[in-house]
């Protein structure tokens, strides 16, 4: 009797500053041929995921990898073996990447390739990589509605990408009022809009999604279709049911004390970092973010940061 195996890989997302990322064509000779993948290969008994990615890119593409961070952990099942796919983010490199293996090399927007057929384990990787860096959540009730749209002009000019709309204050009509507004600021610069916990709103606004708290979070047992949905997670229960349900991304808080919440529990970034050991979601760090916490984030496995009050912060502040 046959035992289908099971291997793991060291991928590597190679990511230009213009959001472009590199894909390699699988060469004759090699299962799948033809088809179009993320450069990456095997993890050797006895080397970190790590050390296989800089060792697999150096082989395939002839570069030094200088700075690559954990990003995603996602399985898929071949006909032939399941593969546990490592995926990091990389970020900088040396060298101009060339096909030293004699693959087609081709660098591509994830949000519209132009080549085809991509291997199928490829699918949530590319949506998840039309997910921005910086997730803004609105603040209009600290700041007054005149300075709020301000500042949200001047955030969607500097490329702002991904906005929630959280105003927990106003009334049904006051929400709708102002998540429309939100929404047609957002839609000529391909921003994208969620709204705080209100499906039905969302679809009758046509928002590109919804962010749903906790316990929304663990009363849904399937994840509705034809919109973008991110849970907002405090726990290891919480993101074990937001990657059962395939959710598009997750926010993990508090990372860092907050203005708001000055004396609560935080998670500090290593645990954070724990939390997100193979775990297949885009996360992003909530809880005292500021725009310097990127890079930190990025090292501690999450896809970006999400914050409100600093969002917001002007020259003047």
């Amino acid at each position: 009797m046959s035992t289908r195996q099971t291997v793991d890989a060291a991928v590597g997302v190679l990511r230009r500053a213009d959001g472009q990322v590199l894909l390699a064509q699988r060469p004759e000779g090699k299962p799948w041929a033809g088809w179009w993948e993320f450069p990456g290969g095997k993890i050797e008994q006895g080397e970190s995921a790590l050390a296989a990615l800089k060792r697999e890119l150096q082989e395939e593409l002839g570069i030094e990898v200088l700075a690559a961070y954990p990003w995603l952990t996602r399985s898929f099942d071949y006909p032939e073996r399941q593969v546990n796919l490592h995926f990091f983010m990389v970020r900088d490199w040396s060298g101009e990447p060339q096909g030293c293996e004699g693959q087609i090399l081709s660098w591509q927007y994830p949000y519209g390739l132009n080549v085809s057929p991509m291997l199928p384990a490829n699918a949530p990787i590319l949506s998840a990589l039309c997910l921005p860096d910086v997730y803004a959540i609105t603040n209009m009730q600290e700041l007054g509605e005149a300075v709020f749209f301000e500042r949200l002009q001047t955030a969607l000019d500097k490329e702002l990408r991904m906005i929630q709309v959280r105003e927990k204050q106003l009334s049904e009509a006051a929400l709708r009022t102002f998540a429309s507004k939100v929404i047609a600021l957002a839609k000529p610069y391909g921003a994208k809009v969620l709204l705080n916990s209100d499906v039905e709103l969302a679809q009758a606004l046509e928002a590109d999604g919804v962010q749903i708290n906790s316990h929304q979070l663990m009363q849904m047992q399937t994840k509705p279709e034809g919109m973008i949905f991110g849970a907002s997670c405090h726990n290891e229960l919480e993101l074990a049911h937001a990657k059962q349900l395939g959710l598009d991304f997750v926010l993990l808080s508090p990372v860092l004390a907050t203005q708001s919440h000055p004396d609560a529990d935080t998670l500090g970034w290593a645990s954070f970092s724990n939390y997100l050991v193979d775990y297949p979601l885009p996360v992003y760090a909530l809880g005292g973010m500021q725009q310097e916490h990127l890079l930190t984030a990025w090292q501690h496995g999450a896809h970006g940061i999400a914050m409100q009050r600093a969002a917001w912060i002007s020259g003047n502040d």
